[in-house]
């Protein structure tokens, strides 16, 4: 569809030298990532169910093309694979440590993932698709993006998807300025919800990292991640796009409908059909 990247810049060289892992043993990482995963997320997937769903009630077609951002270590992805059977999923994301987990678990004629950042132009040049996209899926990974990036890429995807394509997005936003008591029932039914999965003992992100990056299989990968310095790249003082933001940000770039299907707590499922 678009022409392949030129340039020799660390992103492209880092997709050109990916390190493939045995299957079992990136199995075994990301078993233990859906674990900690579950201690904060009640009902992860019922959501990605959902996303799914969606795709599959827009899309006018048995195998459609689905490009997932910020596709992390494959979790949303797998999940499409297997209730989506004709359908093909591109996945883009930048951290070389989970696209590692990603590509060795999940690699297939249906499935690959490029590496590319989503705040910078051209990351949609960068995955080489040979047509139009029917959807563009996320899920807890926007909201990293402050409005006015999120905007520029959700402008980028939507007017790249076929006709009748559709964007979804499965994430948290966390709005505490505009309904404050509200906000603080949601964290608490949340919490309450995850104490009930037995789970808030087991391992936890931070614990998770430690032992991947402390991991001889994964040293390789961990290393092309500390080179590109994910520490210096966050800015805390941006805050985060609200849901409003997101539906304005879907209607601006030519979606004819836009609007949530799906909530549990602050976890929203935010859908825009062109």
């Amino acid at each position: 569809m678009t022409d392949a990247p030129t340039t020799d810049d660390p992103v492209t060289q880092q997709a050109r030298t990916a390190t493939k892992l045995d299957r079992e043993e990136a199995l075994r990482w990301l078993r233990r990532w859906d674990d900690q995963q579950g201690t904060y997320f009640v009902d992860r997937e019922g959501r990605f169910a959902v996303i799914a769903d969606v795709v599959q009630a827009c899309v006018r077609r048995d195998d459609p093309l689905i490009v997932d951002l910020g596709v992390g270590p494959g979790s949303l992805a797998s999940r499409l694979l297997r209730q989506l059977p004709g359908a093909t999923v591109v996945g883009v994301d930048l951290d070389p440590l989970l696209l590692g987990l990603a590509e060795s678990a999940y690699s297939s004629g249906r499935f690959r993932v490029v590496a590319a950042d989503l705040s910078e132009t051209g990351w949609l040049r960068r995955l080489d698709l040979d047509r139009a996209p029917d959807a563009f899926v996320s899920t807890t990974a926007l909201h990293w993006l402050p409005g006015a990036a999120l905007a520029t890429v959700v402008h980028e995807a939507v007017g790249a998807l076929t006709p009748g394509g559709v964007f979804v997005d499965g994430d948290h936003f966390y709005e505490p300025g505009s309904e404050p008591r509200l906000d603080d029932v949601r964290r608490q039914v949340a919490a309450a919800g995850v104490r009930r999965t037995g789970r808030v003992d087991g391992e936890d992100w931070s614990t998770w990292w430690a032992a991947a990056q402390a991991a001889p299989e994964l040293a390789e990968l961990a290393a092309r991640r500390e080179r590109l310095a994910f520490a210096a790249r966050a800015d805390d003082d941006r805050p985060p796009a609200t849901r409003e933001e997101l539906t304005a940000a879907l209607r601006a770039a030519g979606c004819a409908e836009a609007g949530a299907v799906w909530q549990h707590g602050d976890d929203y499922v935010m859908v825009g059909v062109r």
